[in-house]
């Protein structure tokens, strides 16, 4: 074994000095072989240098269970503002009568939200008049 030069066309060189009473098939052989090797660091040394994005792996089991988790999670959502806003509609309309055992923040925001409609309308019917 000969350990070739660094620089290519001296390799070369050294391949055709080393093997000159060799078949020229087999030169040639051993220069594609050198040739080959000498492209691939080349581009080895050129993708090393190219800023490349980070590949990150994709759980396709955690990915479906956090979806479905987060579906689960908002259909929730949606039932408890449902009956949320059931309830707040039945104490506005007296269904109840006189018992109030509903969390105080929330009539209030209830009436809150009624007195802001309140006012809405009555400047709906004085913007037409």
């Amino acid at each position: 074994k000969i350990q070739l030069s660094k620089q290519y066309s001296k390799a070369l060189e050294q391949i055709d000095e080393n093997l000159k009473y060799w078949p020229n098939y087999l030169v040639h052989k051993c220069k594609q072989r050198a040739t080959k090797m000498t492209q691939y660091l080349i581009r080895m040394r050129k993708l090393s240098l190219a800023a490349r994005p980070k590949l990150v792996g994709v759980h396709k089991k955690v990915e479906k269970r956090e979806r479905n988790r987060e579906a689960k999670a908002l259909r929730a959502a949606n039932i408890d503002q449902a009956i949320e806003k059931e309830l707040l509609e039945r104490l506005r309309s007296g269904t109840y009568g006189d018992i109030y055992n509903f969390p105080m923040q929330q009539y209030q925001e209830a009436l809150d939200d009624e007195e802001k409609l309140m006012q809405e309308e009555e400047e709906a019917d004085y913007d037409e008049e």
